[in-house]
């Protein structure tokens, strides 16, 4: 009966130590395999995560991804910025309602062939 009891006690004392180590690691494992080191992501990552200025940099961030729409650069908007309308037009730009535009060459196709 006493036998019993101590390898009783000793599986409970085994398996409470296994939960506790489960719980909090001490430290995270990189393993080398053929020269390449394999971090233990999920364990950095619970290491970060644990830092408790987190959650503000988490909102700060949110704000900053969500500018209001008036806020927001026109060429994020899909308007016409001087500097792009710029080198659309090319060096009419602001002398002409017409872009630049290369000189027309003379002939035709150049897939028709014995004209």
């Amino acid at each position: 009966m006493k036998h019993l009891l101590n390898v009783t006690a000793g599986v409970l004392l085994t398996v409470g130590a296994t939960t506790a180590l489960a719980e909090e690691p001490l430290g995270c494992v990189e393993v080398s395999v053929g020269g390449y080191k394999a971090p233990d992501y999920n364990c950095l990552s619970q290491q970060m995560g644990n830092n408790p200025e987190g959650a503000a940099a988490v909102q700060k961030n949110q704000e900053a991804m969500n500018v209001p729409v008036n806020k927001r650069p026109p060429n994020q908007l899909g308007l016409a910025t001087p500097a792009a309308t710029g080198t659309r037009m090319g060096n009419t730009f602001g002398t002409s309602v017409k872009p630049q535009r290369p000189a027309a060459t003379g002939g035709g196709s150049p897939l028709i062939i014995g004209k």
